[in-house]
C-alpha cells in the first residue's frame, strides 16, 4: 500500500500519497483516535493558550475510545521456499498484513476507514481501544472516494461525532491523531492551509489540506477542528521522501459520510453527470468573453447525447454557479456535479454572449462511479490490430496511437489519441493508460505529430481535456518539474 497511486495525481513538484506506508517488510501502518466535544461550543484551551498552542487533550481523552486499529490481512497464493505452511494450503512467507485506522461513527458498530487499507484483504480485524477485537465485514467500499465502510457486531460502542467542514475555515487549527509508523495512537497537529483542494485522478473529492504532520500508518484516521467535530479522514501526504513534508490532505467527512450512505443504503455510489468537458479560464479568455475577471469553468466540448447538451449547454459557456453554488475555478466543479443525485435538476448558472443565464439539467449518472466490496473490475475491450503506439514528445512523458475506426464511431471520441502508457510529467498528473487525449490547451487533437509539436512549444506547464470512462475532464500537467515519490497513508 505505500505503491505509487497516479490516481491521486501531483499537484506540482510532488506527489500526492496515500497513507498506508509500510513501516516493516509485509506491513502497512495507520490508527487513529478520535475526540469531540459533547457541547456545541469551542474545546476549552488549556494551559497551551498562554503559548498560543491549544490544548487538544480533551479532545483526545473523551473521544479517543472511538478510534480502533484496523488489521487487513492478505493471503498470498504463492508459495515462499522458506515460509511455512499456515496449515490451510497456503504459505505463511507469502502472506502479509496491513494495518490502518478507523473510527466508529454508530453504536452498533458501523466504521469508517480509507479503501486502501483493506483492498484486497481476506481477513479484517478491528481492535478498540479496550484492546477488545473483532472480526469485521467490509460492507462497502468505493476506490474513487477512497472510503470504505466496516461492520462489526457489537452494541453500545463509543462514537465520534461529525461536523461541517463547509464551516472551517483556512487557517483553523486542526489535530490528527493516528499510528505513523506503526507508534499507535499519536496526536498531531497544525492548521487548515486549503480548502477544495483538486487532485488529478480524484476530481470528484474536493480534499482539505493541512499542515498536521500525517505519515505511513495515518490512514482511515479522523481530522479533528477545534470543538472534537471529525472534519476529514487523513488519507494522503505530498512528499519527496515518502514522508511527511508539510502537505497532508484528508477526505471532507460529509463527502465520506454521502458515499457511507448509498454503500449502507444501496451497496453501491451513485455520482451526477453533466456530459461536458471543462478546463481553466484565463485572464485572456475571460477578456475575450466579455468578463471582468477569470471566474468559472469554461466549457470545451458537450457529449451530443449527455445532459448538458439536451439542456443547451454548448461549448464557450462559462459555468459560473450550480444550484446557487458559485464556480470559481474549473476544478471546483467535478466535485459539485458528482453530489447530486442522478435524475435531479440541477440549476446551472452559464456565462453566454455577453450575460449570465440559468438552465435546468437534469442530472445523469456517472458511468464507472458505482462502489462495492465485491465489485468486479470493468472488462477492457482491445481492438482488433490497433495502431502501434508512437512517444508523444518526451517532455510529456506518453505513447499514444489514433483511434481505430472502431473507437472512432463513438460520438465523443471522433478525434483524439489513445494513451498506451504514461509516465513521468503525464503518470504525474494522474493521466492512465486508456485515457484519449482530446485536446492541449483546447486545441484538439488528431495526430501524435500535432501532439509532439504541441508539447514541444509549450511553456512550462498544458491543460490536457482527456476523456475516461466516458467522462471528460481537464488535467494540468507540469512539464517542468520532477516528482516526488507517491505514497498513501
Amino acid at each position: 500500500m505505500s505503491s505509487k497511486i497516479l490516481s491521486r495525481g501531483a499537484a506540482t513538484a510532488g506527489v500526492v500519497a496515500a497513507l498506508a506506508g509500510a513501516y516493516a517488510v509485509g506491513h502497512h501502518t495507520a490508527d487513529a483516535s478520535q475526540v469531540v466535544n459533547p457541547g456545541n461550543g469551542p474545546m476549552p484551551i488549556g494551559s497551551g493558550a498562554n503559548a498560543g498552542i491549544p490544548d487538544f487533550s480533551n479532545i483526545v481523552a473523551t473521544y479517543g475510545p472511538a478510534v480502533v486499529n484496523i488489521s487487513a490481512q492478505h493471503i498470498g497464493g504463492q508459495p515462499d521456499p522458506q515460509g511455512e505452511d499456515n496449515g490451510d494450503g497456503t504459505d505463511s512467507g507469502a502472506s502479509s498484513e496491513a494495518l490502518g485506522s478507523g473510527f466508529i461513527i454508530s453504536q452498533d458498530g458501523y466504521i469508517l476507514t480509507n479503501d486502501h487499507v483493506v483492498d484486497g484483504a481476506d481477513v479484517v480485524t478491528v481492535k478498540l481501544k479496550d484492546k477488545r477485537e473483532f472480526r469485521a465485514r467490509v460492507i462497502g467500499a468505493d476506490k474513487q472516494s477512497d472510503v470504505a465502510v466496516l461492520k462489526i457486531d457489537a452494541t453500545n460502542l463509543p462514537t465520534v461525532k461529525i461536523g461541517d467542514p463547509s464551516r472551517s475555515r483556512v487557517g483553523e487549527w486542526v489535530v490528527a491523531i493516528g499510528s505513523p509508523y506503526g507508534f499507535n495512537n499519536t496526536v498531531t497537529s497544525g492548521i487548515i492551509s486549503a480548502k477544495a483542494r483538486a487532485m488529478p485522478g480524484s476530481a470528484y473529492t474536493p480534499f482539505i489540506q493541512t499542515d498536521v504532520p500525517v505519515n505511513p500508518g495515518n490512514s482511515g484516521g479522523p481530522l479533528f477542528n477545534m470543538k472534537g467535530e471529525v472534519i476529514g479522514i487523513n488519507s494522503m501526504i505530498y512528499s519527496r521522501t515518502g514522508g511527511f513534508q508539510g502537505l497532508s490532505f484528508a477526505i471532507p467527512i460529509n463527502e465520506a459520510m454521502q458515499v457511507k450512505d448509498d454503500l449502507v443504503n444501496t451497496g453501491h455510489v451513485s455520482r451526477g453527470r453533466l456530459g461536458i468537458g471543462v478546463g481553466p479560464l484565463d485572464q485572456a479568455s475571460a477578456k475575450s468573453l466579455g468578463m471582468d475577471r477569470p471566474q468559472g469553468a469554461l466549457v470545451a466540448s458537450v457529449d451530443p447525447d449527455g445532459p448538458a447538451a439536451k439542456a443547451g449547454m454548448q461549448a464557450g459557456d462559462v459555468i459560473s454557479s450550480v444550484n446557487g453554488t458559485p464556480v470559481t475555478d474549473a476544478s471546483e466543479l467535478p466535485a459539485l456535479i458528482a453530489q447530486l443525485t442522478p435524475g435531479s435538476t440541477a440549476q446551472i448558472g452559464v456565462w453566454r454572449n455577453g450575460g449570465t443565464k440559468r438552465l435546468g439539467v437534469t442530472i445523469g449518472a456517472l458511468s464507472g462511479a458505482t462502489g462495492s466490496a465485491n465489485a468486479a473490475p470493468d472488462a477492457q475491450t482491445v481492438p482488433a490490430e490497433p495502431a502501434p503506439p508512437q512517444p508523444g514528445h518526451a517532455r510529456l512523458g506518453v505513447a499514444v496511437r489514433p483511434l481505430t475506426p472502431q473507437e472512432q464511431s463513438d460520438p465523443s471520441l471522433s478525434s483524439g489519441l489513445l494513451v498506451e502508457q504514461a509516465q513521468g510529467p503525464a503518470a504525474n498528473a494522474g493521466i492512465q493508460s486508456g485515457d484519449v487525449i482530446l485536446a492541449v490547451d483546447g486545441h484538439p487533437i488528431d495526430s501524435v505529430d500535432q501532439l509532439r509539436q504541441m508539447i514541444a512549444q509549450a511553456d512550462d506547464s498544458v491543460s490536457l481535456l482527456i476523456e475516461r470512462d466516458g467522462e471528460q475532464m481537464s488535467v494540468q500537467v507540469d512539464l517542468g518539474l520532477e516528482a516526488p515519490t507517491a505514497s498513501q497513508t
